[in-house]
């Protein structure tokens, strides 16, 4: 096995150089591309970068990145949090630098990053996957102090074990009350898979328990074949409640473990409050995110269409119909390397189709799924007409064991293909 490669002084100065040094050094050597974050996005980008020959920086402030798909699994007792962590050794060791530091500015103009120690990086082209940021602003009540007590888990790591340890001291006969954010959000189906096995927990460890799940709009992700699922495997247990009988959540009441609704207000012994969301930070540093606080894109390269120089891909992109998941964020990396390859030998970008699946387990051995296949047009990423779909609704026990078995294989290739 080949050895994790560390950087020397001497190799971490010449990252560090700054721009104009790199442009007129002698022996300067392949285009740089520097890749901002190290989620499924960026750590894909990073890699498929180096396949182009291009000399690729890697920066991400953890050293562990701790994945966001299955850790509902982890919540409901399904899964161990170790197996959704996954570090950057196997980049290391393909040649990709990584530089393990927050990024605090871009200087666009001169083609810089600079990061939190004040050091600067030198780019040819950049590229921003820095995911979500939660809104804490948009819901009076909520913030990072809040979440402490009322956890959002939305960000996979600290919270998902803290939601996980909350539903187990929970007394049976407790309330567990979930809420769901307007759209756009990260991974559209999540909240309904979160939900769908709290249930099951519940139903397996505290059934005298209640999962209230408070939702700001009247139709989402798959709904037919969870409202289904919800139907046949926890009726009585799981009250759904949409933005039309009173869902939209208003504000939060951390002291008294309650939400407010249009309706009314809703308390819980546990309460998962899934806040509303923007492109992580450094997109706005940089320039690239727009009012709303996505990043438009040109959708045949994920340029910023905001900043010349710069793309963006995963959560922080506005993809059109394409959803903010992990694989629509590691086919967008894909797509965007191979876009950059060739921009900076001047040749034409062609127009990709990208492809998205999103699994989810609504109870262990009980999976479905929704696909599709998307492609440039008016501007946007649009749905390629008669091309993907969702699981049938009426499909055999067999069919849905073989679609959570689907998930756990699609986890570990998409696992490897971005860190292994």
């Amino acid at each position: 096995m080949d050895r994790p490669m560390r950087l020397s002084r001497r190799g971490l100065a010449a990252l560090l150089l700054p721009a104009p040094a790199l442009a007129q050094g002698e022996g300067r050597g392949r285009p740089r591309v520097v890749v901002i974050g190290g989620g499924f996005g960026g750590a894909s980008c990073a890699r498929a970068l180096h396949g182009h020959a291009l000399d690729v920086t890697l920066v991400e402030p953890n050293a562990t990145y701790t994945a966001c798909p299955f850790s509902n699994a982890v919540i409901a007792g399904l899964r161990p949090i170790s197996a959704q962590r996954f570090g950057y050794d196997a980049l290391r060791a393909q040649g990709i630098a990584v530089v393990q530091q927050a990024a605090t500015g871009v200087d666009a103009t001169a083609r810089r990053v600079r990061l939190r120690d004040g050091a600067e990086l030198a780019y040819d082209r950049l590229v921003l996957s820095p995911g979500i940021t939660l809104r804490f602003e948009a819901l009076p009540g909520y913030d990072a102090a809040a979440a402490e007590a009322l956890p959002h888990a939305w960000q996979a790591g600290a919270q998902t074990e803290l939601l996980r340890r909350q539903l187990v001291a929970m007394e049976d006969g407790g309330t567990v009350v979930m809420t769901i954010p307007a759209n756009p959000y990260r991974c559209p189906p999540g909240p309904y898979e979160r939900a769908s096995l709290i249930a099951h927990y519940l139903k397996q460890s505290k059934p005298r328990s209640k999962l209230i799940v408070l939702d700001a709009k009247d139709v989402f992700s798959k709904q037919r074949l969870f409202e289904a699922a919800w139907a046949a495997l926890y009726p009585g247990l799981l009250e759904y409640v949409p933005l039309s009988m009173g869902g939209r959540v208003t504000a939060v009441k951390p002291g008294e473990r309650s939400v407010v609704t249009d309706f009314g207000d809703h308390s819980g012994a546990v309460v998962n409050v899934i806040p509303p969301q923007r492109a992580g930070d450094i997109a706005a540093q940089a320039g690239v995110a727009d009012r709303s606080g996505w990043c438009p894109i040109d959708p045949a390269s994920f340029e910023s269409r905001l900043v010349p120089g710069v793309h963006v891909i995963g959560d922080a992109a506005i993809a059109g119909a394409m959803p903010k998941s992990a694989f629509a964020a590691n086919a967008q990396a894909r797509v965007c390397a191979a876009a950059i390859a060739g921009l900076l030998r001047d040749a034409p970008v062609q127009p990709p189709k990208l492809l998205n699946t999103c699994y989810s387990l609504v109870a262990p051995g009980y999976g479905i799924s929704v696909a599709g296949v998307y492609q440039p047009a008016n501007g946007l990423l649009s749905d390629v007409p008669g091309a993907g779909g969702t699981s049938p609704l009426a499909a055999p026990a067999a069919v849905r064991e073989a679609e959570a078995r689907y998930a756990e294989d699609w986890f570990e290739t998409i696992t490897a293909d971005a860190f292994a």
